[in-house]
């Protein structure tokens, strides 16, 4: 799916959405020169795995958090974390680094990835790549959540660990 299909997909199941088109950008401190509407819905995500590769899970926090992985991992129960690797990333997802999405999950063909998403999002305003980092996507994250659960994936919010400020 590429960026128009993934317009065409959002309006054809009526989920209401707003684009802001942008310059591409890699990270989170490529956003800082660019002039977003919501800068509160920031996210950023992070596409991992479990240690034998068995379980696959895509984490959205907001932008401005470091997750703790390892206490994350621990309170939801799950073996140790590692990030996924671009092959992962392009094999199940069909997202390039700095694409990546909770919208990409439309693409998880075998309904393999479990979303966990950040509970400070519930009821509001998010933001997410239309599968190519040069737009975002402004869209209520429990439209989200239920795009996810209705295309077969877990979906469930929770609330992320974060490492202390530095």
């Amino acid at each position: 799916m590429n960026k128009q299909e993934t317009y065409q997909w959002l309006t054809d199941h009526q989920i209401p959405y707003e684009v802001t088109e942008h310059k591409p950008v890699f990270s989170m401190e490529d956003l800082r020169d660019v002039d977003l509407p919501y800068p509160e819905a920031n996210a950023k995500n992070l596409f991992v795995h479990d240690r034998k590769k068995r379980h696959f899970y895509l984490i959205l926090v907001r932008g401005e958090k470091r997750v703790d992985l390892k206490a994350f991992a621990q309170r939801q129960e799950l073996k140790s974390l590692s990030f996924c690797s671009e092959g992962d990333l392009m094999d199940i997802l069909g997202l390039t680094p700095g694409s990546v999405t909770p919208l990409g999950l439309l693409n998880d063909d075998e309904r393999q990835v479990h979303f966990f998403i950040d509970a400070e999002f519930a009821g509001n305003k998010v933001a997410a790549h239309p599968m190519e980092n040069t737009a975002t996507v402004w869209l209520n994250a429990d439209d989200l959540v239920q795009l996810v659960r209705d295309h077969g994936n877990e979906a469930e919010y929770v609330d992320i660990p974060v490492l202390p400020e530095e």
